[in-house]
């Protein structure tokens, strides 16, 4: 899972003011329900002894609607400076809540980005299409999702059902219809490009369709989902597409989690390319080895949730202890963090994802592994006994 959106928070000046909201707004009394959640969390950080102008800042930046109509969540979080993220979630948080603090409250924002889609949504017809960027999972819009609309240009392309003299009017409709798909294409390859959605979701005229999928790039072609029931007229059943596409996203998630996990799994049973046990995370966070660091779900309330571990300036200089921190040289600027913030923070750092495992469904020690980008013969292995390694996750060597 991609986690790029949060790495401006790394090497920011503290504290930090982490805020978790339920943005829905239904109904006439939506907006005065939005803004009373937001009180009741700024009465919360003020007695924590947040900066009131940090607060102000947050109050201007939540008092503009999501656009969203469903019900949705936001994190925002601001440093010493003011607001560095405001982020919309698929899913609103069970309580609206802060933190402030040494450092920003990371792990609900990558439990709900674990949770969520960033999706284009394209309906296509002969003459073009209409691209939508789903607002759940992306950075926030004002006044609704964003919509770009990309006309092929050439519109003669209505086929007549005659024979004889208008086959050459059929030819030129073949043609306009190819070539107005080309020009959505063009587009569409540019902005996988430019903003990097999870998924393609395409939908409409069943020809046009096929031929704009055929005139895509490999990196948006490999994107594409096909969703029936959309169009770009009138008399379509939004209900009905609507939970196609829901249907969709949730498939997706699916594979997205299963495909990391497969992958740890696999690892694990050839003792290379996996680790378990928090002592040997953390030496593959230190040396910048990770991939996708996994989390057991329960971490987000107890275990690790529970734990601190040190960490230095930088985010790869973490430890279980001061010693341990000072035997990597570290000797300055030593501090206690919480352990699930020091992980995230060091797994941000390497540009590393971070997925989320159900209890069980993965063989993990303290709640956590990770899938590695390499190994050498220093680093942990699954098969036999290292330095930070516990007895509990040794397996038998064949």
């Amino acid at each position: 899972m991609d986690l790029h959106w949060l790495k401006p928070l790394l090497g920011r000046p503290a504290p930090f003011t982490t805020v978790y909201l339920d943005a829905t707004r239904h109904g006439a009394t939506g907006d005065a329900e939005a803004a009373d959640r937001w009180r009741a969390v700024r009465r919360s950080l003020e007695r924590d002894g947040a900066p009131a102008w940090v607060l102000d800042q947050i109050a201007d930046v939540v008092s503009v609607p999501t656009g969203v109509r469903a019900p949705h969540g936001r994190v925002i979080v601001a440093d010493a400076q003011g607001v560095v993220v405001d982020r919309v979630l698929s899913e609103p948080p069970a309580q609206s809540h802060a933190v402030f603090g040494p450092a920003p409250a990371l792990l609900p924002a990558v439990r709900a980005a674990d949770e969520t889609v960033s999706y284009l949504l394209v309906e296509v017809d002969r003459n073009g299409a209409d691209l939508t960027w789903a607002a759940g999972g992306t950075v926030r819009t004002e006044g609704g999702p964003e919509t770009e609309t990309v006309d092929g240009g050439h519109d003669d392309v209505h086929k007549t059902r005659e024979g004889g003299l208008d086959r050459r009017s059929q030819t030129r409709a073949e043609d306009s219809w190819g070539r107005n798909a080309e020009a959505v294409a063009a587009v569409l390859d540019k902005r996988v490009a430019e903003r990097r959605p999870d998924l393609v979701v395409i939908t409409g005229d069943g020809r046009a369709t096929k031929l704009v999928c055929e005139a895509l790039g490999q990196q948006a072609r490999e994107l594409v989902v096909e969703v029936q029931g959309g169009s770009r007229g009138e008399g379509v059943n939004q209900g009905a597409f609507a939970a196609r596409v829901t249907e969709t996203l949730e498939a997706f998630r699916t594979r997205r989690r299963q495909a990391v996990l497969d992958r740890f799994r696999e690892a694990q049973g050839r003792g290379d390319g996996a680790v378990t046990a928090l002592g040997d995370v953390i030496e593959v966070l230190r040396r910048g080895q990770v991939a996708e660091l996994v989390l057991q779900v329960s971490v987000l309330t107890t275990g690790l949730a529970e734990r601190t571990l040190w960490v230095g300036p930088e985010p790869l200089q973490l430890a279980t202890t001061a010693g341990d921190l000072a035997s990597i040289g570290v000797t300055g600027e030593a501090r206690e963090m919480d352990a699930n913030v020091a992980l995230v923070r060091a797994a941000l750092a390497q540009d590393a994802g971070v997925t989320f495992a159900e209890d069980g469904a993965v063989d993990l020690v303290d709640g956590i592994g990770a899938v590695l980008r390499w190994s050498d013969d220093s680093t942990p292995s699954e098969a036999v006994p290292t330095q930070s390694a516990d007895q509990a996750r040794l397996r038998t060597v064949v």
